[in-house]
């Protein structure tokens, strides 16, 4: 956390709705609105690679489709061990 020995007073300017993001942030954080400035600014990494929206898009096909086939791999084990009982239980 910064200290006041550490910390430089700088203006900045933002937008209405960021200033409202601002806001309900630091209520619901409990913390000052510069605390949240200073861990955003703090979290940021520019050197950080950025995933290209395509990217994102393919990442995310990706993992759907294995989710539905999983799903559906799943419905399958189920639809079959429901079988399983409903014969048992006529016997």
């Amino acid at each position: 956390m910064a200290t006041a020995e550490n910390l430089v007073r700088k203006q900045i300017m933002l937008s209405t709705d960021n200033i409202e993001k601002l806001d309900k942030l630091s209520k619901q954080r409990g913390t000052s609105a510069a605390e949240i400035v200073r861990l955003s600014i703090e979290s940021y990494d520019p050197d950080s690679a950025d995933i290209e929206e395509n990217e994102l898009l393919e990442l995310v096909s990706e993992r759907l489709k294995e989710a539905i086939k999983e799903t559906a791999s799943t419905r399958r084990r189920l639809n079959k061990a429901l079988k399983t009982l409903a014969s048992q239980e006529t016997k």
